[in-house]
């Protein structure tokens, strides 16, 4: 039997969230999302962000959320700005450029976006109106590198964007992550506060599949269920995605799930520091990046499945390793056994 750190979707959802969509599955529900679960769940997101004038969409999936929330709010002639790393640009198979949005990257050591990156961006694509108009700042939480951002980096960056007249948009794939990293002095409440607009990642935390989109911004709320029905994210059973949210948001499972996955990365992270390995990022959440021999490599490969993220050279490679909600001791135990016989 061989362990898995390859993703933190490769199990199916959170017992309780089983149980749930099977207590309620034969009582009869209005669909679309207007049932009394995705109502419940949304009321209670917005309980939590502490502002009850945002509004919450239920989709299924990141890509589609990603998708959606871009083409909505962006004119043709407006661009995305993105980090290099971003999962927009490198693993959606340019499902916002075939919207007909450029993506312009940004290159950064830990895949995070700062206020002084945007600049040259913004001085570049000042030849009105013969260039697309940058609108947009995509960012990810924690990012594709396992980086978290602090409050006050989100902070001078949400400044910056409102002074550019610029959206900042969070992809909250990996969101409960970010939020439960043990350096994180962040908030669900201060996202909300400095974002435009955000989502929570359930499919990468416990769901079987869903992301909430949150629109602070009201400017941008008008019309974009239209959006929603338009790509085909409208589910006639919506009671599918509401019924997990709500059990996600009950008693804090959501950021429990997320620091248990985190924690079991730090387990691994820690043995491997012993050993004098280097990481290819600083990450406090459930996606480490050690760097090690291509032969250890294959030893562990025999035990373990994971992604060989960039081979350095003829002899070292940096491998991912992501933990999930339900990523076991064993596996943990077994791998840091493993990395201490070799």
């Amino acid at each position: 039997m061989k362990f898995s750190f390859k993703n933190d979707y490769s199990e199916g959802c959170h017992p309780n969230i089983l149980q749930a969509l099977s207590q309620h599955n034969l009582v009869q529900q209005a669909g679309y999302g207007e049932d009394e679960y995705s109502l419940k769940a949304k009321a209670l997101i917005k309980e939590k962000i502490n502002n009850p004038d945002s509004e919450v969409f239920l989709v299924s999936g990141g890509t589609q959320a990603n998708l959606i929330v871009i083409s909505a709010i962006l004119k043709p002639y407006q661009c995305v700005i993105s980090a290099a790393p971003g999962h927009i640009l490198n693993n959606e198979t340019g499902a916002i450029e075939a919207t007909g949005h450029k993506i312009l990257s940004i290159e950064t050591a830990d895949g995070k976006i700062k206020a002084s990156d945007i600049v040259p961006i913004l001085e570049g694509h000042s030849n009105v109106p013969h260039q697309v108009m940058p609108k947009l700042v995509y960012i990810s939480n924690s990012t594709e590198l396992g980086t978290i951002y602090q409050a006050k980096e989100l902070e001078e960056l949400s400044a910056f964007c409102k002074e550019n007249k610029l959206y900042l948009f969070m992809d909250g794939a990996r969101l409960g992550h970010g939020l439960t990293a043990e350096i994180s002095d962040l908030t669900l409440e201060k996202v909300a506060a400095l974002t435009d607009i955000f989502y929570l990642g359930g499919t990468k935390n416990g769901a079987l599949i869903g992301e909430a989109i949150v629109i602070n911004n009201p400017v941008l709320q008008e019309d974009f269920a239209f959006n929603i029905k338009q790509k085909g994210a409208l589910l006639a059973k919506g009671r599918l995605l509401g019924i997990q949210f709500m059990e996600l948001m009950k008693d804090n499972l959501y950021f429990d799930l997320a620091q248990h996955a985190n924690q079991q990365a730090m387990k691994i992270k820690k043995a491997l520091q012993e050993k004098g390995t280097v990481f290819l990022s600083d990450t406090y959440t459930n996606q480490i990046f050690p760097i090690l021999s291509n032969d250890l490599i294959e030893v562990l490969s025999e035990n373990f499945e994971f992604y060989v993220w960039k081979k350095l050279d003829e002899n070292f490679s940096a491998i991912r390793l992501i933990t999930s909600w339900s990523t076991g001791d064993e596996a943990v135990n077994r791998f840091i056994e493993m990395i201490e016989q070799n």
